[in-house]
């Protein structure tokens, strides 16, 4: 029976991968070697500054491996949300370290260059119209807030690498992505189910993650057949196994058995995971159900400049009465900024008291014997952010709060300086879908011919 195999070496790319791993995964003969490049995970900062979350020379260093083996193996090689966030400025940044690998290694290859960038003005139009849809929980928005985004990417499928391959194109680089659409789009043209090509995708764009001990930083092997596909691990020390498939189905969805994506909806409903020996897990059953084409949109606009302070209090009579403690001190700091007519926001995170749940956190009467406070301060210049910051510090350090013993400081800090100037900071506006349309996704192709 004729099949696909796919090389993951990373969850992300620069992540990086055990390079026994990676070579056990070559020993396989791959045809194809593709990677993630970003999420939305890291927050709104990326996308909105244009800023790579991923280090360089770690980008550099999974990127020299796999260009060099890909291109002298024939094996085409795939990058999706190139830079962490797969705006413009991100794929120019990683397009810049794919050119230098290829000079310092003597490689010749043609490029495959797809942006994912919308136009501003394309978004306000389908505003206008209506025809934005958000997703669930995604809060309103308006003409302004769109246009203040600095970017704003649309998610492709598969059929734009698809082109990219037909336009023979060995390296792909590509703006932001469906996840798993860097994986099944090469197995969909060879005609394989893109129920299982999507899904073995879902999986593989996390790598090893799926396996046990779960890891982003170690590579895997997708065996795609025609009714079913195969998980490999590829590190001795890991395995797949029926409960860490299947819980990975669980990864980042509101419903494990229904997964909508760029043009269609993967449904899981009559899938089975069997173990096949040796670590690998067989998947079958998972159908692909097409649907109008739609794109989802990301964009992120800036919101002002942001000091934080880390702070932790162990003082159990300050712990017991933190909530009316903080309620005090922000009506005492508000007060002292509008004096100054210095405008701003401030927030407490509390870490030990739901800084992690927030509202949602269930274990409410489990009492803390210590908590850290992230004092966050956001304002339009990063001078008044670093004053609201250093005065709720300042205050919240020396606050007389009922019951109080101790005449010393309320808090204990783990750096000096304590007030840490984040710099500009940024929300996310856009996570709605839009209708797709068949230019969006413009491939350029290069001829890349470097020498050492």
């Amino acid at each position: 029976m004729k099949q696909f195999r796919i090389l993951a070496p990373t969850a992300i790319l620069g992540y990086g991968f055990p390079v026994g791993s990676f070579q056990r995964g070559l020993e396989l003969e791959p045809h194809l070697i593709a990677v993630d490049g970003g999420s939305t995970d890291p927050g709104p900062y990326y996308l909105g500054s244009g800023k790579p979350f991923t280090d360089r020379a770690a980008v550099k260093r999974d990127l020299r491996y796999m260009l060099v083996e890909g291109v002298r193996r024939g094996i085409p090689v795939i990058i999706g949300t190139a830079g962490g966030s797969g705006a413009a400025p991100h794929l120019a940044w990683c397009r810049d370290i794919v050119t230098e690998l290829a000079h310092e290694e003597g490689l010749t290859f043609r490029l495959g260059i797809i942006p994912a960038d919308v136009a501003t003005e394309t978004v306000v139009e389908a505003f206008r119209q209506n025809r934005l849809t958000p997703l669930e929980g995604v809060p309103g928005i308006d003409e302004t807030a769109i246009r203040a985004c600095t970017h704003i990417v649309a998610q492709m499928g598969t059929e734009p690498f698809a082109a990219a391959l037909d336009l023979g194109c060995q390296v792909i680089l590509a703006g932001r992505a469906y996840d798993p659409a860097v994986f099944a789009a090469m197995p969909i043209m060879q005609g394989y189910p893109a129920g299982l090509a999507i899904h073995m995708g879902k999986i593989l764009e996390c790598a090893a993650i799926a396996a046990e001990p779960g890891s982003g930083a170690d590579a895997a092997v997708g065996i795609l057949r025609e009714d079913r596909f195969e998980l490999v691990p590829l590190n001795p020390e890991r395995r797949f196994t029926r409960r860490s498939t299947a819980a990975h189905s669980l990864y980042e969805k509101s419903d494990p058995l229904r997964l909508p994506g760029p043009g269609g909806l993967l449904n899981l409903t009559a899938c089975r995971f069997e173990a096949s020996g040796d670590g690998r897990i067989t998947v079958q059953g998972s159908v692909y159900e097409p649907a109008a084409k739609k794109v989802k949109l990301e964009g992120a606009q800036p919101l002002g400049f942001r000091t934080v302070c880390i702070a932790g209090v162990r003082d159990p009579i300050m712990i017991d009465g933190i909530q009316s403690i903080l309620s005090e001190l922000r009506q005492r700091v508000d007060g002292m900024l509008a004096e100054a007519g210095i405008a701003g926001k401030v927030w407490f995170h509390l870490y030990g008291a739901n800084g992690v749940m927030g509202s949602r956190e269930p274990a409410r009467s489990q009492p803390a014997h210590e908590l850290g406070i992230v004092i966050e301060a956001v304002a339009d210049t990063q001078a008044q952010a670093d004053t609201i910051c250093s005065m709720t510090r300042s205050t919240l350090l020396h606050y007389g709060y009922p019951g109080r013993i101790a005449t010393a400081g309320n808090l204990a800090f783990p750096f000096s300086p304590s007030d840490l100037s984040t710099g500009a900071c940024y929300g996310f506006v856009l996570c709605h879908l839009m209708d797709y349309r068949e230019d969006m996704f413009p491939v350029e192709t290069v001829e890349i011919g470097g020498s050492r």
